[in-house]
């Protein structure tokens, strides 16, 4: 979390948490690359922490998602599979970041 001053007299401070945001992927695989720019390119970074995470360095995440990359997790809560556009990433970070 980050805590920021609002600069006002009575110091009032307001804390706004990062959204977790993790990309199941592989190396070598286009559209994991794609999803990957595209939410770095979203034009939202400051609202988010991305963990890649290589579905080949574990067997029981490479059979579940050997077949659904790249798969996108927000706060826990399975996001998008495949393909995403970064208007869908920006509406879907911000609904489930709320607090």
């Amino acid at each position: 979390m980050t805590e920021l001053s609002s600069g006002f007299a009575e110091d009032r401070r307001v804390i706004v948490s990062k959204a977790i945001v993790i990309i199941y992927s592989k190396p070598g695989c286009c559209l994991c690359d794609e999803a990957k720019e595209t939410i770095m390119n979203a034009g939202c970074s400051e609202e988010f922490q991305l963990q890649e995470i290589n579905i080949e360095d574990d067997p029981a995440l490479f059979q579940q998602y050997k077949y659904e990359i790249p798969v996108v997790f927000i706060n826990g809560v399975k996001a998008f599979k495949y393909r995403l556009t970064a208007s869908e990433f920006r509406r879907k970070l911000r609904r489930l970041n709320k607090t």
